[in-house]
Formats: structure tokens, sequence, C-alpha cells
């Protein structure tokens, strides 16, 4: 079983991605996979160095990511270059990682982490969609708080996505992570019971 995890900027996205995986998920991070294939060696960062050049690889072989993130903050059509780039090995990366899961158990219950899924159209590749939940004034509150941002700054940043509102909309599964992290246990708890029930699952 494939499931997509989501939610919005301060949402607890991770919090609850780490409560799966304490349950026995399989989890597959979006992020961490774009961070792999551009490892040294890789086809991504060759990719990476033929566009943009030298310039962007550190002595050691590494990404630089500060030269890159120069390069492409400021130009919208070089950055989704950079995405058209990338994106495919990421993808085939998290589907060679889901194969290998379901590979080893078929009864597996896979997470694609993915804080841009509603947005890049990746539902097709997934199941069903957990949506991780607060109110968009619990959202501006807690992002202002955690990144030290003024209001105006935390609105644009939660307008650069999807709103969670809308995102709530798609959702086959809710968690609403506004009160207690008790209660978020308890509906991790309770999705997670009715997942390994689906799956076939004997994990505990």
């Amino acid at each position: 079983m494939i499931l997509g995890l989501t939610g919005g900027i301060a949402t607890g996205k991770s919090t609850v991605a780490a409560m799966l995986k304490e349950r026995g998920a399989v989890l597959i991070d979006a992020d961490q996979v774009a961070r792999d294939v551009v490892e040294p060696g890789t086809e991504g960062l060759e990719r990476i160095r033929e566009r943009f050049g030298n310039g962007v690889i550190q002595e050691d072989g590494r990404l630089n990511r500060a030269a890159l993130g120069k390069i492409i903050f400021k130009d919208e059509a070089l950055r989704k270059e950079l995405n058209r780039l990338l994106h495919p090995l990421i993808m085939e990366e998290m589907q060679q990682r889901t194969g290998s899961a379901l590979a080893k158990n078929p009864h597996a219950i896979v997470i694609w982490d993915v804080p841009l899924l509603i947005e890049e159209n990746l539902t097709q590749f997934v199941e069903k969609v957990i949506v991780v939940y607060v109110p968009e004034s619990v959202q501006l509150q807690r992002l202002m708080k955690r990144n030290a941002l003024s209001e105006e700054e935390a609105r644009e940043r939660m307008a650069a996505q999807l709103s969670i509102e809308e995102k709530k909309r798609v959702a086959d599964f809710v968690i609403d992570n506004s009160d207690s992290l008790e209660m978020t246990e308890r509906q991790v708890d309770q999705l997670w019971n009715y997942l390994t029930l689906k799956s076939g699952s004997n994990q505990p």
C-alpha cells in the first residue's frame, strides 16, 4: 500500500511522518531523495554540472547549494529548468525504493513524504492522500514563531503553496495537528490501525 503524506508549511508534517515511521511505515522522504540524487558520482550532479558549470561544484566534488541557489533564486525559468533536470531522477528513485520495500514485504505500508504532492500532481502515484492539517490562523502563528518572521513574511511563504484548506479537500485522511501532541498521536494510531487492517499487514 502506497500513501502520500503532505501538509502546509508549519502544519507538522514531519512530526506525523516520524509517528508513522515509529509504527512501522516505510518512509520515503522526497526531500532526502532530492539530496541523494545529486551526491558525488550521480547522474543528477552531472546534469547540474553540464547546465550550470563547475562553479556550482565544491572542491570536494559535492554540490555547492549556496552557489546554485544564487543562480536560480531570482530566475523562475532556471528554477523550472533545474526541476526538469532532476524531477525524473527523483521520481525514478522514489519508485525504485517503493518497489524494493514491497518486494521485501508485500504488505508494507509505504509513505511518500512529499511537501508538494498535490501541487506537483503526484497524487496519481499513490493510492491515498494523508493531509496534516491545522487552521490557517494556527499555521500563521506557528510559522511566525518557528522562523521568527513578521506576519507579512509568514503570509508570503504560505501564499507560495496551495492553501491548507484546498489540500484538505483533496485528502482521503486528515490528521488535525492543531491540538496537543497526544491528540495527534491518537489520530495517527487510528489511521495506522485502519491501514494495517486494509493492507493485511501483521505489523503491530
